[in-house]
């Protein structure tokens, strides 16, 4: 290692990565080449032998080893696959092709070895624009328009690079000609002298030769000189409404502004070579933003222009002897002035002193992640100050590492004109019909940038509205972007850092869990923002992750700060670049406010981006099912596509009025699907179906008995359901664990639907739903028929019963569709007002909840064809449901508890409805196979210490899982495990004589030991005072649960519907202020502790039996 000192902090830096440089540096003990302008080791010129193809590999090896060490997959079988890949590329055609993300971590991680650049803090905020493609100046310039558009920002400048086709041959390569894109002329005049900036003198002559003609004014925009595939460069004019200037002025005085001094706001370099892995990119225009220093310099340095005795005599300083340091005061008071002129025009700039400070916290953060920080002392020290800056006292290695940025000569040193007549009449071109057709309109700037953003649309979701919101989501950014949708589960989440748009649509599944589709995702992203890495750590057999925690994972909504609010690109010092500081994102997400943790997955994966650093272009969106989800939705989509269109620069180029048009469109035009006779004439099975629908793996169970828990005098059901699992490895579970059930639709609402379909089949015709799709051959298009791939060719009945959801209250989309299914106007017009999804459609959801034959019923001019219905139902979703047995006292057995639910809708003067799933686990024969699936929930199975105190509460059929429990305890003593553990049970239920579920086996279970404590509630006992769950834990066991969870650090199970958890949780936090004399602060502290601990488990499901009453309440 090489040790460094800073001389100002006697801080020492022990400098590894150096080891790693590339081996040509021309230095050596005779001679120091450290303040040579353009060193050999910096410098790729095209005229030179090419590098070797070993040298290319030896190149190319490295990086892609740095590219999947960079992920935490280095040695995986992705590395070896394309690592082999590259290698083989290299053989046969001397070079390879970077992929997109690839291309990205190349061009930041070029960034962050540039020796010379001050400002590598920003390194991994770098935008990068992939223009490989193109293959004319026209589309290059095109490109540099909307990097310019996109940098500058409206002066909240941005760091982005634009990489144009890599280099192959000097031939036909790819060059900007000129040194930046934004540059003023230089004219020499008769006598000699100049007017302008003398940098560009070559270049503007260039220009001038081949047909430009300039104002002859000192800050004359030039035009670009853009070269492809190897050709005669072509000049473009710059719209002057892409190019924002600065003119300067003092605070203070008014000498400047007199002077009629200007400079552009984005320094974006035009003449460097990026080298990634052995693939050279002569072309890569890239920009950050100034330092005041540099503006200073390009002013007054003698061969720029020469400002400086100009401004010191408008100063009245005394330039005759220079110990009056008149340049000094000079120089300073334009930094001064140059500062003060860009930050009033609110444009992006930094001072040298912030410049260095941010630097030192890189380098020291580089030293620490890398073992080192490559730099060029020469370069970073500022001109101005330099000793009073921090950079000027540290020790610093100067080597190159590749990815690297390097030099090139200027294209006119060795460029061959393709044509001896070109070359004769270059004057002559026809440049005014050329700078008249480069315009940037609307329609291309449109063009340009949609080719270019990518927007990702993650969702997850276990009824699939998150994925129907996902789809319309989708719609309306493809007006402007190019956006596609992933499920969590299919999403590589290596590919995160390298979007540019991402956007979350998620439900909540439970109180507060993510939905099962979800969950791996949300593990790996809480690892990285947590621990850096996504690294999946082997897991011992039969060892369970634990779940995901949405509500302590997410950060307080007020807490989170909004990155659009952020002035980022002057966040110049954060040390902190997070995986995800390029990444812009926006969360929905999907709940109900039944539950006291709505929507808390959303709000996770939110806090989590954010820890990541992404920048949220719009706070988190909300939809409640219970009211309003439908208008919610469409109002955060428009506000976030506008959000999205500000902050790519779109706006102007997006007519947001169509956009959000198709929030409210429907995309199914009947005359491209029909529905036809199946040429096989048998049915699916409908297990394996629905596996592959669903992509779960199920297990087909069948009844073993049923048993009704309740009285006769009760009037109501409760079902104990014992199912055979045949011994399937896919129903393994522990106590705790749901049961995944699709159910089947009741046969007589299918076979009123089937009833009322306009060209319906037979009970036992097997039919297909096809899709016309159209075919592209050298002969012209065809149309043709295909399967459509949603459902298999089935029966009606089969479909209608088994596949497609009828129960749930139709969608807007849906009802839309329907309106034009209708012969009668005054109908149609009802079902057109219902399909906008606004009050009107909540207030008749809310008043009917209506099922598919109800609607129907209700306007019955409505002429539905087969087709329509197939193609836009729901999929009929599983019902979950807390297994009630221990596979140790029931192998190959599962059971479940069950409360059949039958309610009237409108407060019940409307028609009866039945559950779904109850009602059908309430008819099943033996004979009939039952999809099941286990869903595993970790956070509330039993403690793993086998002595840890519980206290079991579960009124109803919250009892579910704790037979479970006492189950498997008793199994455990049958083994030979102490009976000394405290395992209490708090039941609730009306009456002791009608629903007192599984009495006897509580009884039973106590004489074995299992159950230490058990206390009851009844809240319909004659001739006493209703009692609830809550109140016996306040009034009768309040010292023994305290002493259980606090005492003793037990844990607390809580099983049931959300209004009764919520009153649980409160009356816990009630017994610990009472009985621990904490305030509430403390107590919401405590039992945020117990959920982290893992002490606090509550298994909660949604409302059934009261469903219109809480409705009713929550609007």
């Amino acid at each position: 290692f090489a040790s460094l000192k800073n001389w100002e902090t006697n801080q020492d830096f022990r400098d590894t990565l150096h080891v790693k440089a590339c081996p040509i540096n021309r230095c050596n003990p005779e001679k120091c080449n450290g303040s040579i302008m353009q060193p050999p080791n910096m410098m790729r010129d095209p005229r030179d032998p090419k590098p070797s193809m070993d040298s290319i590999k030896e190149l190319a090896k490295d990086f892609i080893n740095q590219y999947f060490t960079s992920m935490k997959r280095n040695d995986s079988e992705a590395h070896s696959s394309r690592l082999a890949e590259v290698l083989a590329s290299i053989s046969s055609t001397g070079t390879y092709e970077l992929t997109k993300n690839e291309l990205i971590f190349g061009a930041k991680t070029a960034w962050r070895n540039a020796p010379r650049c001050v400002g590598r803090i920003q390194w991994n905020k770098l935008h990068v624009f992939d223009c490989r493609k193109v293959t004319s100046t026209r589309e290059m310039f095109d490109a540099i328009c909307v990097h310019l558009k996109y940098a500058t920002n409206k002066g909240n400048i941005r760091s982005c690079i634009t990489f144009f086709p890599p280099r192959n041959d000097v031939k036909t390569e790819f060059r900007v000609w000129n040194s930046q894109l934004i540059r003023y002329a230089c004219y020499r005049q008769e006598d000699g002298s100049l007017v302008g900036d003398p940098a560009n003198l070559e270049l503007t002559e260039l220009c001038m030769r081949l047909g430009w003609k300039g104002k002859g004014g000192r800050f004359d925009l030039l035009p670009l000189l853009l070269q492809a595939n190897g050709e005669d460069p072509e000049l473009y004019e710059l719209p002057a409404n892409l190019v924002l200037e600065v003119k300067l002025r003092h605070p203070e005085q008014d000498w400047l502004e007199q002077m009629n001094l200007k400079w552009y706001a984005v320094p974006a370099v035009s003449n460097i070579l990026l080298d990634i892995g052995g693939v050279e990119f002569p072309a890569v225009p890239f920009n950050g933003w100034f330092m005041g220093t540099e503006i200073g310099r390009d002013l007054v340095d003698t061969s720029r222009y020469n400002m400086i005795l100009p401004m010191a005599e408008a100063m009245g300083l005394n330039t005759k002897k220079t110990s009056s340091l008149w340049k000094d005061k000079a120089i300073l008071e334009l930094n001064l002035a140059i500062l003060h002129s860009f930050q009033s025009d609110n444009v992006t700039i930094m001072d040298h002193h912030v410049a260095t400070e941010s630097f030192m916290k890189h380098f020291a953060n580089e030293v620490k992640l890398r073992g080192g920080c490559p730099g060029d002392w020469v370069w970073l020290v500022p001109p101005v100050s330099g000793s009073a800056t921090p950079v000027f006292h540290q020790e610093i290695l100067n080597y190159t590492l590749n990815p690297s940025c390097l030099y090139q000569p200027d294209p006119w040193q060795y460029y061959k004109w393709k044509d001896t007549v070109m070359v004769k009449r270059k004057n002559k071109l026809h440049f005014k019909e050329l700078a008249k057709s480069v315009m940037v309109t609307s329609r291309m700037m449109k063009k340009a940038m949609a080719n270019r953003i990518k927007t990702t649309i993650l969702y997850a979701t276990e009824t699939g509205k998150s994925y129907a919101y996902s789809l319309i989501l989708q719609e309306i950014f493809n007006h402007a972007f190019d956006a596609k949708v992933v499920a969590m589960d299919q999403y590589d989440i290596c590919n995160l850092e390298y979007e540019s748009m991402l956007l979350v649509v998620t439900s909540t599944f439970g109180n507060g869990d993510p939905p099962e589709n979800g969950e791996n995702f949300a593990q790996m992203l809480q690892k990285i923002a947590r621990d850096g890495t996504d690294e999946q750590k082997p897991r011992k057999r039969g060892v369970l992750r634990r779940r995901f925690q949405s509500v302590t994972t997410a950060t307080p909504i007020y807490r989170r700060v909004s990155s659009k609010q952020l002035d980022v690109s002057r966040d110049f010092d954060s040390v902190s670049q997070g995986l995800l500081a390029n990444v812009k994102f926006a969360v929905f997400g999907l709940g109900s406010r039944a539950y006291p943790h709505f929507c808390a997955f959303a709000h996770a994966v939110d806090t989590l981006l954010g820890e990541l650093e992404g920048e949220r272009v719009k706070e988190i969106g909300e939809g409640d099912e219970m009211c309003g989800q439908e208008e919610c939705f469409r109002n955060w989509a428009q506000q976030v596509f506008k959000a999205a269109c500000d902050t790519f620069c779109l706006q102007e180029e997006v007519n947001l009025e169509d956009a959000n048009a198709s929030l409210k469109s429907t995309k199914f035009d009947k005359s491209n699907f029909r529905v036809t006779v199946s040429d096989v004439q048998v049915e699916p099975n409908y297990v394996e179906t629905l596996s592959k629908m669903h992509r779960k793996k199920l297990s087909p169970c069948r009844l073993i008995r049923r048993k009704n828990l309740q009285s006769e005098k009760s009037g109501r059901s409760t079902i104990l359901i014992q199912l055979e699992k045949k011994n399937s490895d896919v129903l393994n579970f522990q106590p705790g664990d749901h049961l995944g059930i699709y159910p089947r639709n009741d046969p007589a609402l299918v076979k009123a639907l089937i009833s009322k379909i306009r060209d319906a089949t037979d009970d036992s015709t097997v039919v297909r739903l096809e899709v016309q799709d159209e075919k592209k051959t050298f002969i012209g298009n065809f149309k043709y028929w295909d399967a459509d791939t949603r459902l298999p060719s089935c029966t009606l009945t089969m479909a209608f019963s088994r596949f497609l959801d009828i129960t749930t209250p139709p969608t807007p989309q849906l009802l839309k569709l329907f309106s034009e299914c209708n012969v009668n106007e005054e109908q149609s017009t009802a079902l057109r007002i219902l399909g906008q999804g606004e009050s009107e459609y909540e207030d008749w959801k809310f008043s009917n909840n209506p099922n598919l034959v109800e609607v129907l019923n209700e306007f019955p001019s409505t002429q539905v064809d087969a087709s329509l219905l197939l193609k836009q139902l729901p999929l009929l979703q599983a019902r979950y449901y807390s297994i009630s047995s221990s596979p140790d006292v029931y192998p190959g057995e599962i059971h479940c508890t069950v409360s059949v639910v039958t309610y009237h809708t409108r407060g019940g003067d409307g028609p009866l409805h039945h559950g779904v799933c109850s009602s059908y686990l309430n008819s099943i024969t033996d004979e009939e196979e039952v999809p099941c699936f286990v869903r595993m929930a970790p956070t509330f199975h039993l403690p793993t210490k086998e002595d840890a105190p519980c206290i079991l509460v579960g009124p109803g059929t919250g009892i579910a899982p704790f037979r479970s429990f006492w189950q498997h305890r008793i199994s455990q003593i049958q083994k030979g495990a102490s009976k000394d553990r405290t395992m209490a049970l708090l039941f609730g239920c009306r009456n002791p004589q009608q629903d007192h579920l599984y009495k006897d086996e509580v009884e039973t279970a106590m004489k074995q030991g299992a159950i230490s404590h058990a206390y009851t509630a009844f809240s319909r006992e004659e001739g006493k005072p209703k009692q609830y769950v809550q109140d016996v834990i306040m009034n009768d066991i309040s010292e023994f649960v305290f002493d259980l969870i606090h005492t003793r650090n037990g844990h607390f199970y809580v099983c049931g519907d959300v209004t009764m958890a919520a009153e649980v949780h409160r009356t816990l936090k009630d017994v610990l202020c009472i009985n621990g004399g904490m305030t509430p602060e403390q107590v919401e502290e405590y039992i945020t502790a117990m959920k982290s601990e893992d002490r606090y488990h509550e298994d909660i499901f949604g409302v059934t039996l009261r469903t219109y009453e809480v409705n009713r309440s929550l609007r």
